[in-house]
């Protein structure tokens, strides 16, 4: 007959204490505050701790009593994977992961899908405060964070009241982008634009659903281009304006596609981020068309593959974004009132902007 196997029973916090003689709060402090002992009597209860198969202190228990979980949240109402694949969003993640690095504490992935209203994620998560990154303002995944008794920091958007935010200039750095490409002479311009709500609309934005925008980036960029459209004697009412939902190459591509062949005296289209820009480069590839020369592209976020790419585009630290992020919602405290930081912005011209081809037969021509 076999014989049940016996396990044998791990070590406590107390039977390590009492094997060692001294008290459970000697050994807690070998692992969570080493400085109150001496580097001998450390290393006894740690040598001793490992021959008894001590794990260490349980950290569930220990956030328990401390009422700290030593994470941050961040909340981030994308499939998990966008969080890897978007490099805007990798640079984020790699800022605030060098804070929390910096800090000694966790970073604790919130996603949420787009569309789906489940936060119960929101609710069980062990966090000490969250980092919500670029939500609508119409989120429920926002709303229960909000709920929570816990410091919040939004980077990008949406703007809230007595919250603080990380976030570049949007308004200012989007003129940078208009006026550049009206300074080049161009006044049939299209406008390809990341989503506007949580509902999925992958065709042309209405002026309404512009002014009605749940994303507040996208809302004050297309505002922005509007106005520094209508100052350059451009109606902004003509100005087709493409949206995708998903935020990806093949959608930029795909947005390109349908614009251009609804509007192919467009000789230039603005793109309000870099990944929507090379789906565009491509498109504008796959048609013949000659960048600058038949049509000028540009972008908006200045990552790698843009600047590989040439692209014409607006540069925003990314990864400092996410750091900034990170140091806010770590050194909170007791602060009482928010604090907002606007990073630094820089409009680089590519070789993807150039001025139309009707200027270029003005210029040259007899």
């Amino acid at each position: 007959m076999n014989r049940p196997m016996r396990t044998r029973r791990g070590a406590t916090l107390a039977s390590l204490a009492a094997e060692l003689g001294v008290s459970r709060t000697t050994v807690s402090n070998a692992y969570n505050r080493p400085d109150q002992l001496s580097p001998e009597l450390r290393r006894r209860v740690l040598e001793t701790a490992r021959r008894l198969g001590y794990p260490g202190p349980d950290p569930v228990a220990r956030s328990l009593r401390t009422r700290k979980a030593g994470a941050v949240g961040l909340l981030l109402t994308e499939n998990l994977s966008y969080a890897f694949r978007d490099p805007a969003a990798v640079g984020v993640l790699e800022g605030l992961a060098l804070a929390c690095e910096d800090a000694g504490v966790g970073l604790h992935l919130v996603p949420a899908s787009p569309g789906r209203e489940e936060v119960a994620a929101v609710h069980r998560a062990g966090v000490d405060g969250f980092v919500v990154y670029s939500v609508p303002d119409d989120d429920p995944h926002l709303a229960a964070v909000l709920s929570r008794p816990v410091p919040t920091v939004v980077v990008d958007q949406p703007r809230l009241d007595g919250v603080d935010r990380v976030s570049p200039d949007d308004e200012t750095a989007i003129v940078r982008v208009a006026e550049h490409v009206v300074g080049l002479g161009h006044r049939q311009i299209g406008v390809l634009c990341m989503r506007l709500g949580r509902d999925r609309n992958d065709s042309f934005a209405s002026l309404d659903r512009q002014k009605t925008a749940h994303y507040h980036v996208q809302r004050t960029r297309l505002a922005a281009l509007a106005r520094t459209f209508e100052a350059a004697g451009v109606d902004w009412n003509t100005v087709p304006v493409v949206e995708r939902f998903n935020h990806t190459v093949d959608d930029g591509a795909t947005a390109a596609r349908q614009l251009l062949d609804a509007h192919p005296r467009v000789t230039a289209l603005i793109c309000t981020s870099d990944i929507l820009a090379l789906g565009a480069l491509a498109e504008a590839g796959r048609r013949g068309l000659r960048v600058p020369a038949d049509l000028t592209i540009t972008g908006f976020d200045g990552i790698a593959e843009a600047s590989r790419a040439g692209l014409t585009t607006v540069h925003q630290p990314v990864l400092e974004k996410g750091r900034a992020a990170g140091k806010l919602l770590l050194e909170a405290g007791d602060r009482v009132s928010p604090k907002v930081i606007t990073l630094p912005t820089e409009l680089r011209v590519g070789t993807t902007s150039a001025p139309p081809r009707t200027a270029e037969e003005q210029w040259f021509g007899p």
